[in-house]
């Protein structure tokens, strides 16, 4: 199998189409996501609603 040097691989796309290999491929990259910080901080005066609009909003979907 040799690469025909179509240019699919090189686009950078999750998948592709080979022609030398006749088929899709299929890219599997590890994302890594960086921890969203939800700028909620104790010394906001709306800080304790939003908390317990939240827990409530868990608490509703326990129940369910």
């Amino acid at each position: 199998m040799t690469c025909l040097e179509c240019g699919n691989c090189k686009e950078g796309k999750k998948v592709f189409y080979c022609p030398a290999r006749n088929e899709f491929e299929i890219r599997e990259e590890v994302v890594v996501r960086e921890k969203e910080n939800s700028r909620w901080k104790k010394g906001d005066p709306r800080y304790e609603q939003h908390r317990r609009r939240l827990r409530k909003d868990r608490e509703d979907l326990k129940i369910s």
